[in-house]
């Protein structure tokens, strides 16, 4: 996973994008929304089954 400046991010097994904005790991997820109470309107995405 590579960033728009040339960037390398070490790739783990599960990653995840921030979406309620407060994340100190931006773009990534660091669990904050729950300390926050950040709750979406909808998934942004639909659940897939891994292969």
């Amino acid at each position: 996973l590579i960033d728009a400046d040339g960037n390398a991010f070490p790739v783990e097994k599960r990653m995840a994008l921030c979406r309620c904005g407060a994340s100190t790991t931006k773009p990534f997820c660091d669990g904050t929304h729950s300390k926050i109470g950040f709750q979406a309107a909808e998934k942004a995405v639909p659940e897939s089954a891994e292969s």
